[in-house]
């Protein structure tokens, strides 16, 4: 039986933060850091002087303190009604309430604000999945498992008349901007593990989530353990990356010992031989990228030209690898790619910034 596996980072399938829709990586970087400092100061037990006025300070300046509906707001607070709230004012005279001592004083929390992605990216993003095909689809950077079934039904289904998926499954992650790690399958997924409250010393593990997905091919178990590691922006990257390449080797010599079909998939944010995924090279996984039947550059991000634009990765246990016939990597939903398809004209409308990996195997 032929059978294709596939891997996307999706870059959100119809709502996105719009921070990434404004400016370059370096304003992305900032408004990020800014982002991260206000949770971690907002989770202080008890709110200093200090801690008040930093507070107001990045609302004021990422616009919170003014209308929802201007496009400059980059952060949003949610708070309830009534006397759980962390702020009082309008305008530039917002403060913190005086009754506010620390986190325990009120109820809710900041995000990012979202933007809908345009219509034409949508449909790209839709383009790359109807060509990719595949039986198993790993989604990355996906808002929820609502999200995966309407995408499902009306628009690869309703728009492009595409075959749709019977079976969609997401576990909500640990990305506080509520990015996740979905998959889409015709066949049917007969078990989850959620890795969610892994910890090291103390420190939660996952960025999102390593979810292992056990899948029925024919009555055989395959389990895919989808990731998506933590990104090069802001601080601790790469120790944190460390740490998630470390326990996913774990997990995937315990899953070999369920069965010797094995998928590790994903957006690993790291290059081949770097330290995150040295401890996956150390297993016995291949990279589907080094099939001798693969031909193309050596990259699935950006203009994909160097192995340093190498960071999303198809990953199989021995057994699956001498099944493995065909390895493509779809590039033609990325702006920067030089021959996209002829609908992605710029940033705004391309599928994503990431390839699709997908691998036939002879199962």
């Amino acid at each position: 039986m032929s059978i294709r596996i596939a891997t996307f980072n999706c870059e959100n399938l119809f709502r996105r933060p719009i921070v990434f829709s404004t400016g370059g990586e370096p304003e992305h970087n900032a408004i990020l850091e800014d982002f991260r400092k206000l949770v971690e100061t907002l989770d202080h037990q008890t709110y200093s002087a200090n801690d008040r006025k930093k507070i107001i300070d990045l609302l004021k300046k990422h616009s919170v303190d003014v209308s929802q509906e201007i496009s400059t707001q980059t952060i949003l607070v949610n708070e309830p009604r009534g006397q759980a709230r962390l702020l009082k004012g309008e305008g530039r005279n917002i403060e913190v309430r005086a009754e506010v001592a620390g986190r325990a004083d009120w109820v809710g929390w900041v995000e990012l604000a979202k933007g809908d992605l345009s219509w034409d990216a949508v449909k790209n993003t839709a383009r790359v999945i109807a060509e990719v095909n595949a039986d198993i689809l790993l989604t990355v950077e996906v808002e929820d498992r609502l999200t995966l079934h309407r995408f499902n039904k009306q628009v690869l289904a309703g728009q492009f008349d595409a075959e749709p998926y019977p079976f969609n499954m997401l576990i909500d992650g640990n990305d506080i901007r509520g990015i996740d790690v979905g998959l889409f399958s015709r066949h049917p997924i007969t078990s989850i593990r959620s890795h969610i409250f892994d910890t090291k010393d103390s420190r939660e593990i996952f960025s999102r989530d390593c979810p292992e997905f056990e899948i029925d091919i024919d009555g055989e178990p395959l389990w895919l353990l989808g990731n998506h590691f933590k990104s090069k922006r802001g601080g601790g990257g790469a120790d944190k990356r460390k740490l998630q390449g470390e326990r996913v080797a774990q997990l995937y010599r315990a899953a070999l010992k369920r069965s010797a079909h094995v998928v590790v998939a994903g957006d690993l944010n790291d290059n081949p031989g770097s330290p995150p995924l040295t401890f996956l090279e150390a297993t016995s996984l291949k990279d589907a990228m080094t099939h001798d039947s693969y031909e193309g550059p050596p990259g699935t991000h950006g203009k994909c030209t160097s192995p340093s634009d190498k960071i999303d990765y198809l990953m199989f246990s021995p057994e699956l690898f001498a099944k493995v016939d065909k390895v493509e990597v779809e590039r033609r939903g990325i702006f920067e790619f030089g021959t996209p398809f002829d609908t992605v004209t710029g940033p705004d409308d391309q599928a994503s910034d990431h390839a699709a990996i997908v691998t036939e195997l002879d199962l």
